[in-house]
């Protein structure tokens, strides 16, 4: 077989009920010049008979089917499976605008300075139907995306990105120790390793939904986020990253021996509970005892007061109190 010019690489697990779409829209592509790897990481609804299906259908589809083994090994298994210099990743529940691969593939034959390219994005509901939000677009230039980790903005959606594989191999691919952040803390290992940058075309119907990992783990992601930010700037200061071998993060008070100084739980806590003010079933959760926490810590803010409020609203008026009497006994 020809090394094609892209590996597109897809995870799925339980995907049935979008899947179909999204492998439909990498077949779609203008540039046809791909593989296309799926690997079924033990599904137990019908994704690999839908799979399977297309396959039969399209020789560019290469199946791979084993037992269930999380994200970080599926995406490491499929990017050390690759057959092509490029590599596309592609969710199971998203949908890709035609034009993407072609579009990506010019930027980075014309740019090879740059390792990872993504692209802006369309923001959609489960039926397909926009999705608004208010939050900050992708940064566009490498330089604009050094200055969104500074500011903590947004840096690049997964489902997006082609990158060049020799250049993410060569920073040790994707981190165990940051399930459910793993694409986020790559990009922060890789931002000093080669120039980053989006498209700015839309070039992905990007989909939000209930069962998404973004909302069933949203207080185990975000303390990932902030533990990579705090390893990212001990690279940046030259010392070595505490993380680099961690198979697992440590509970969050462990962190001030991780990192060799008092304080760091204290950031991470602090971090975690303001990106969780908003979740209600992190504020109806385990996130609440974190911002709980942070609090005794000295956290203070007239968006706290307003979270009591809004645990009134979600039906946890004991909640509400209770934070209220941290508030006013700090």
């Amino acid at each position: 077989m020809s090394q094609p010019a892209i590996s597109v690489a897809m995870s799925v697990y339980n995907g049935e009920r979008f899947l179909a779409e999204a492998i439909q829209s990498v077949l779609d592509q203008t540039w046809h010049d791909f593989e296309l790897l799926i690997l079924d990481d033990g599904s137990r609804d019908s994704s690999l008979e839908i799979i399977n299906r297309h396959a039969a259908a399209d020789s560019r589809i290469r199946v791979i089917a084993r037992e269930n083994r999380g994200l970080v090994t599926s995406l490491n298994q499929l990017l050390a499976e690759a057959r092509a210099p490029l590599i596309a990743r592609m969710d199971a529940d998203d949908v890709c605008a035609p034009q993407r691969f072609e579009r990506q593939i010019a930027f980075l034959a014309a740019q090879p300075d740059h390792g990872v390219v993504g692209s802006l994005t369309f923001d959609i509901d489960e039926n397909g139907q926009a999705f608004p939000l208010d939050t900050a677009e992708h940064p566009l230039s490498h330089e604009a995306f050094i200055a969104h980790i500074a500011s903590n903005g947004p840096l690049l959606a997964h489902p997006t990105v082609m990158y060049r594989r020799d250049v993410v191999l060569a920073a040790g691919g994707y981190h165990a120790a940051f399930r459910h952040c793993e694409d986020y803390d790559l990009w922060l290992r890789l931002a000093h390793r080669t120039k980053i940058a989006n498209l700015p075309e839309r070039l992905l119907r990007y989909r939000h939904y209930a069962g998404q990992v973004s909302n069933r783990h949203a207080l185990e992601q975000q303390i990932g986020v902030a533990v990579s930010r705090l390893a990212y700037a001990e690279r940046v200061a030259g010392r070595p990253d505490p993380t680099e071998h961690l198979d697992a993060l440590p509970p969050i008070e462990q962190l001030d021996t991780v990192f060799g100084r008092k304080g760091v739980a204290g950031e991470v806590r602090a971090h975690v509970a303001r990106a969780l003010l908003y979740s209600r079933s992190e504020m109806t959760g385990q996130g609440f005892d974190l911002l709980l926490e942070h609090v005794g810590e000295g956290g203070r803010g007239a968006e706290l007061w307003r979270t009591a409020a809004r645990l009134v609203r979600f039906g946890e008026p004991r909640r509400a109190l209770k934070l209220v009497a941290a508030l006013a006994g700090a």
